[in-house]
């Protein structure tokens, strides 16, 4: 193990033209746990040090002094390191906190993998680096919890082909995907209002969440409050191998911002395994820095002589403001009083404090959900949670921590809950995948598709240089499962581990050699930020944000990602979702995300299923109709995959067998 590493661990309608002149123009976080060069702390064998969700109270924000002084810390490092850099700080629910641009600092960035992928958003070179920087910020935030410290470092870890990258043969990443969430042309993501009537949170991010290394949570008291996002080098890229430790610019920026700030050292990801492999947090740490972060300069030193705030349309003011404490309604979300009674649950809320998602009957027709129907499964798939033994998460023995989200036919939400300290992420994603079982279970599915405008990529002179009609993706997926009528008939249940087995650039996931699944694009042209279906369904509204944000146009894009009414936040290609039926009739789906896609598989799965124990009237898919009944190419689709002896309270082996 490198130094840097063992060091790190120890601490805790306009045109071309003017488009591009418009881009051009408190207390400790537990961030150390032991002084640098002092010995090892003894290992821990509580398993129980730190926060286990229940931390946060109404005084965990950043005040507005801190985030002057984490932007000061990351500040004095760039300028040591000759790397003008962007810096966003965001509260946890994904408020823009600050937006700091150096003199000299990149006005846009270029989206590269390094892959030699064609398409989607690679090689576009117009992106502002404020919206890198406010990505990465949003990322740190949102994927971590007081029981996980993840980055960008840790996100592009388990987004790409295989899982870890660079190893051959292996399955794609545990959240193969979720870089295509919280997208800003959602209609679940909120907005801030530069008037200043904002909606609480959660807080849309611009550019979805980010892989780049560069993003990074930040922390008070083993709480987190908040992400730092750096953006310096002027590429916005993935780690593709990490057999090495990088020396990154922008990642030594955010370490310095975080001091202080940063996770306790027993939450970081590189306390944290899955499959026997753990996560990378970061490439460096404070040993690695230039600076003392400790002795920087003050915030009022270097404003207005290294650089200054900056406004950034659609995010913020260009002021310094403080952040909202998570779980008190300034948050958006707050402890449930009413809907979910003894289940710990959670539940958004708009700015009069009322819960935005309650259960409500659904919108199509006469084999709609109930009202009571959506209640009882929602709190059903929050009893399996409690039970359940969280995945990702620290000090083990944790309860799974999720979001959970249950949609109609329609597409349209009829509930939405949470449990304790489930990471923001979830919220969408859980939305995302509820979405898209239904729509691919049903018999409209192909029809919606064929109806979607084409993506148009561009380059950076804001030329189409390829129109992609989303309506092949209904061709290739009949050639390839040899069903003329697939995505027209409903005929078969497509859980998101499912239609994931037919996202993937290798099929089956992982094996090097072999065919792309229908949904995506070939491994030559594939990259995280050009996959295939799932982009494309969004790219063109993707874009237009951008065009937005850089002034190009006069409104922001529209609540609907897709254009397609089922789909307005897009679709999710990793696990935790399952269709929902009345018997043999499709009417709605279920989507879970946040501590491990196993236990999100099962806990849609089973709460589905106790559900329609008790109430007689909604059950999973038959099992003559899941997709795991189909063999495309000679191998057999998934349909759920549950962990074994998942549960805390229960000695049982294989819940989810004979279901």
């Amino acid at each position: 193990m490198s130094t840097h590493w063992t060091s790190w661990t120890r601490s805790t309608g306009m045109g071309i033209a003017a488009f591009c002149l418009t881009l051009l123009a408190g207390c400790g976080g537990g961030s150390t746990s032991t002084e640098p060069g002092t010995a090892e702390p003894p290992p821990d064998t509580t398993q129980n040090r730190g926060c286990d969700g229940s931390c946060a109270t109404a005084n965990s924000f950043l005040s507005e002094a801190q985030v002057q002084r984490i932007i000061a810390q990351a500040v004095a490092e760039a300028n040591a390191l000759g790397a003008p850099a962007t810096i966003a700080v965001v509260d946890r629910p994904g408020n823009v906190l600050a937006v700091f641009q150096m003199t000299g600092a990149p006005a846009a960035t270029r989206i590269f993998s390094g892959k030699g992928a064609i398409g989607g958003l690679e090689e576009i070179a117009i992106i502002p680096s404020t919206l890198s920087a406010i990505a990465k910020a949003v990322t740190g935030a949102y994927l971590s919890s007081e029981g996980n410290g993840f980055t960008t470092r840790t996100a592009s870890q388990i987004v790409q082909e295989h899982f870890n990258p660079g190893e051959l043969n292996q399955p794609g990443g545990p959240l193969f995907g979720v870089q295509f969430s919280q997208l800003a042309c959602s209609d679940f993501m909120q907005r801030f209002d530069p008037n200043g009537a904002t909606p609480p949170g959660p807080k849309r991010s611009p550019l979805g969440l980010s892989a780049d290394p560069g993003g990074m949570p930040l922390y008070i008291d083993g709480v987190p409050v908040g992400g730092i996002g750096i953006e310096s080098d002027g590429n916005y890229t993935a780690d593709l191998s990490i057999a090495d430790f990088d020396r990154d610019p922008d990642e030594l920026i955010a370490v310095a911002g975080s001091f202080d700030f940063a996770p306790p050292a027993d939450r970081q990801a590189d306390r944290i395994t899955v499959d026997g492999k753990t996560f990378r947090f970061a490439d460096v740490g404070p040993a690695d820095l230039s600076t003392d972060p400790a002795s920087a300069a003050g915030f009022d030193s270097v404003n207005g002589t290294l650089g200054g705030l900056v406004a950034v349309t659609g995010y913020t003011n260009g002021e310094v403001v403080r952040g909202t404490a998570f779980g008190q309604p300034e948050s958006g979300i707050r402890p449930d009083t009413e809907d979910y009674p003894g289940l710990d649950a959670f539940v958004l809320v708009d700015e009069n404090n009322q819960n935005r998602f309650p259960p409500r009957p659904g919108t199509d027709g006469a084999n709609a959900m109930t009202e009571n129907e959506v209640r009882t499964l929602l709190q059903e798939a929050l009893k399996i949670a409690n039970s359940a033994r969280a995945q990702i998460r620290r000090p083990v023995g944790s309860q799974a921590r999720v979001s959970i989200s249950i949609v109609d036919t329609n597409g349209v939400i009829l509930g939405i809950a949470r449990t304790r300290d489930a990471p923001i992420f979830g919220l969408d994603v859980s939305l995302q995948k509820s979405r898209t079982a239904n729509f691919f279970s049903g018999a409209f599915a192909g029809d919606d598709l064929r109806g979607a405008p084409d993506a148009n990529y561009i380059n950076s002179n804001l030329e189409v240089t390829q129109s992609i009609p989303i309506g092949s993706y209904v061709t290739a997926a009949q050639d390839f499962l040899e069903m003329p009528t697939a995505l027209d008939d409903g005929a078969f249940a497509f859980a998101d581990r499912s239609g994931g087995n037919l996202s993937r650039p290798y099929f089956p996931d992982g094996i090097v050699g072999t065919e792309n699944g229908p949904f995506s694009k070939p491994f030559p042209l594939w990259s995280p930020f050009s996959v295939g279906l799932q982009l494309d369904l969004v790219y063109n509204q993707v874009i237009g944000h951008v065009a937005f944000v850089a002034g190009v146009t006069g409104t922001d894009v529209t609540n609907n990602c897709t254009t397609i009414g089922r789909l307005p936040n897009g679709i999710q290609i990793f696990p935790g979702s399952v269709p929902v039926y009345r018997g043999n009739t499709l009417i709605g789906g279920i989507g879970v995300s946040g501590d491990g896609i196993d236990q999100d598989d099962m806990i849609s799965f089973l709460g589905l299923h106790s559900a329609g124990e008790i109430l007689g009237t909604i059950n999973n898919a038959p099992p003559e109709i899941r997709a795991d009944n189909l063999t495309p190419r000679g191998v057999r689709l998934r349909y759920i995959q549950c962990p074994q002896s998942p549960f805390l309270d229960s000695s049982e082996i294989n819940p989810c067998e004979g279901k």
